[in-house]
């Protein structure tokens, strides 16, 4: 018995340190995989204590009637108890949906500082992982965070940025199941991420914390568990593509349309961050009505931008013409002149801007012409910008086919004055044709009641094409006579942007302006150059297009073109 001991003694210990090792490999490996997935569920989640961004709602300008609902929210999280009391419920979730750079996440730092809680800052797409579950396992652990935070604090706020990256409706999401991959790769996470969020934001009341559940475990704790306030904010620009569970009351009980701000709002904007830098005495009227359409965001980057310029040129304090400096930029893109180019390129550029200067400055009644300039920005050899005298939210049927007019001028220019057409009109017609379309078929501006909205645009059939055509016949016609009315202006405007590369505005205007006193007497150009009216010639036959004076002499070198040897040009008849 003794000797089957001793020689089982060997056998036993070489299993009992095969086991030993079996076990310490196992548990290695559990403590490793669990630590892989603590760090992976940890996220893209940046957790700021009460008052450490130092945005409060004194800082957001521009919409006041925002901030009047964001103020609201503050008072009902520091309000729970009493709310408590009076057998409400907390406000569990606040959307703000809007355009880019309209100040949402912004807001959401005010609130949460004049709040005094803690304030998560995740991004939606953070969550998405390519191993299944990490990112349910993100979404649980940051809740779990917030919940451990609002004991301690009374509340806490979890900003999620670009919601919509993992709210998507699920009839939208393709995908799904365990993927190609089986079940280690996570394809189409999108609706479990959103489920989990579903009932993190509206979950059932239970005790949260190992210390709680052991209470109730031992008898000690029986009434109802009572969750700590989470306020889960929501910021999107596709409101629309939220799943409809997400946006019911008890989840997104509030909805924030955050807007452009308007006139007076961009004038506080601008009064607001001009305090901070050094600058000379600005017209914040003028800036106001100059930024129709900038976000707060723009605003802040267009003062910024003029403080560069600034320093460039050698200035401690910013100008009015700084600011317009940094707009140009912003709006049109980096000046690149093309240095190289032929005088013949120049000057077709230069009527085919003049050809849209006119109609702007003649037919846009609520714009003003900004600028016309044949010097690259960008992907554009040249422009006539306009900018809105006052913000417009409607467009009349008179107005849209004037901006029609305006977008085919260019072409008419090309035909009256080069004798040719160029390839620049590409985004003049799409404009122009779109403009016509969705007045005929979506407006209603030709009488019918017909709308072709709930199919959308689609394939054009023959008819509307047809239709779509005439009206931009049409208008090509009324945009030809009236640059036919105002040749000796557009020539002008041409011969300015030949020797000075860019006009003003107000230079345009002030050419047009005498012009007009020029007709009025009856001593404008009565004729276009001959080639012009009949289609031929152009740039490589003729020079620069000439116009004539009233009594026939020709305006270029002098000769006459009424004698003998040189046919008349027509008359062009003018609609009224």
């Amino acid at each position: 018995m003794v000797v089957m001991w001793i020689l089982a003694t060997p056998l036993m210990a070489g299993i009992f340190q095969l086991a030993f090792q079996m076990l310490f490999m196992a548990s290695m490996m559990i403590m490793q995989f669990a630590a892989l997935m603590m760090f992976m569920g940890r996220g893209r989640v940046y957790w700021v204590q009460a008052g450490e961004t130092g945005v409060r709602f004194d800082d957001y300008r521009g919409n006041d009637q925002v901030l009047e609902v964001a103020r609201r929210i503050v008072m009902l999280l520091r309000g729970v108890r009493e709310i408590k009391e009076m057998g409400g419920e907390h406000t569990r979730g606040l959307l703000l949906e809007g355009p880019p750079g309209t100040g949402k996440s912004y807001l959401a730092q005010a609130i949460a500082t004049e709040a005094g809680l803690p304030f998560a800052y995740a991004s939606a797409p953070g969550f998405s992982n390519m191993f299944m579950g990490i990112g349910v396992l993100r979404i649980m652990m940051l809740y779990g965070k917030a919940r451990k935070l609002s004991r301690k604090h009374g509340g806490a706020i979890i900003f999620i940025d670009e919601i919509d990256a993992i709210g998507m409706s699920r009839d939208r999401q393709t995908g799904g199941g365990m993927g190609m991959m089986g079940g280690m790769m996570g394809g189409g996470m999108g609706a479990m991420m959103l489920n989990e969020l579903l009932m993190q934001m509206d979950p059932p009341n239970f005790d949260n914390g190992w210390r709680q559940r052991l209470i109730r475990k031992l008898g000690l704790k029986k009434d109802r568990a009572v969750l700590p306030p989470v306020l889960t904010i929501g910021a999107t620009n596709l409101a629309h593509s939220l799943d409809q569970a997400l946006l019911r009351p008890g989840r997104f009980d509030r909805q924030i349309h955050v807007d452009m701000p308007d006139f007076d709002g961009r004038k506080d904007i601008a009064a607001y961050y001009l305090a901070k830098v050094r600058h000379e005495e600005m017209p914040l009227d003028r800036l106001a009505n100059d930024s129709i359409g900038y976000t707060p965001v723009s605003i802040k980057h267009l003062i910024n931008e003029a403080v560069i310029h600034a320093h460039f040129d050698g200035r401690d304090a910013i100008t009015y013409n700084d600011i317009t400096r940094a707009r140009e930029d912003h709006e049109f893109g980096l000046r690149e002149p093309i240095r190289n180019m032929s005088l013949d390129e120049r000057r077709r550029l230069a009527y085919h801007e003049a050809g849209h200067a006119v109609p702007m400055v003649k037919l846009m009644k609520h714009e003003r012409l900004s600028k016309v300039t044949i010097i690259r920005h960008g992907g554009a050899l040249g422009f006539a910008a306009w900018k809105p005298t006052e913000e417009r939210h409607t467009l009349v049927r008179e107005e849209a086919l004037a901006r029609i007019q305006v977008s085919l001028a260019s072409r008419a220019a090309e035909e009256l004055f080069l004798g040719t057409r160029m390839n620049g009109v590409y985004s003049d017609f799409a404009g122009a044709t779109y403009t016509a379309y969705m007045m005929l078929t979506v407006w209603g501006a030709d009488g019918s009641l017909f709308s072709h909205a709930p199919w959308g645009m689609g394939q054009l059939d023959p008819e509307t094409k047809t239709r779509v055509e005439q009206v931009l016949e049409q208008e090509f016609k009324k945009a030809k006579a009236l640059l036919v009315k105002y040749a000796g202006a557009v020539h002008e405007i041409a011969e300015g942007l030949l020797e000075h590369e860019e006009l003003d505005g107000q230079d345009v205007i002030d050419i047009i302006a005498k012009h007009d006193e020029l007709i009025e007497s009856g001593m404008g150009p009565r004729y276009l150059p001959e080639y012009a009216l009949m289609n031929a010639g152009g740039l490589f036959g003729e020079g620069a297009p000439r116009l004539l004076s009233p009594n026939g002499d020709s305006n270029g070198d002098g000769a006459s073109t009424n004698g003998s040897d040189a046919a008349e040009p027509p008359e062009v008849e003018l609609e009224e």
